[in-house]
């Protein structure tokens, strides 16, 4: 698959190759615009991947690298039928559906138990490998990174 909407279209630089989504403004408007506004602040450069499951997900988006920060303003939920397939990018939050802020992780598989309970917002359609490739851990010791996340459009 490929990008045909530079505006809609995130490109991270990660320390493990190049990862290009796909944002889907019609599963979650709110969602993608706050992302793209925090990609062109430059909030995600250097951002670690620091909750990383092996079969399950990639999680970034904390400026502490710990899971307990975000950008400061948290998002109502914008819940979608999307199922949670290899590649889909949704938003991580807490047990409150609209704590969602900057944290988003990326599926390595299919999971099911998280339809219907987390916004879904993108699609890595480029760069699947270089996402299986982040190193695992709960916390992450010496974890990857996203080096720079831009809008295509942008570049």
């Amino acid at each position: 698959m490929t990008a045909s909407d530079p505006e809609n279209t995130l490109i991270l630089e990660t320390s493990k190759g190049r990862v290009v989504i796909a944002t889907k403004p019609e599963l979650a408007p709110t969602h993608v615009e706050r992302i793209k506004e925090l990609a062109r602040d430059g909030f995600y450069d250097g951002v670690a991947f620091h909750r990383v499951i092996d079969g399950f997900m990639a999680q970034t988006g904390c400026p502490q690298g710990t899971g307990t920060g975000g950008s400061g303003r948290k998002l109502t939920a914008e819940f979608s039928d999307t199922p949670h397939e290899r590649g889909t990018v949704s938003m991580a939050r807490s047990a409150n559906p609209d704590s969602g802020d900057s944290q988003f992780f990326i599926c390595f598989q299919r999971a099911p138990w998280l339809d219907g309970q987390y916004t879904v917002w993108g699609e890595v359609i480029e760069g699947m490998e270089h996402v299986d490739e982040i190193k695992r851990g709960e916390p992450v010791s010496d974890p990857d990174r996203i080096q720079t996340m831009r809008v295509q459009t942008d570049l």
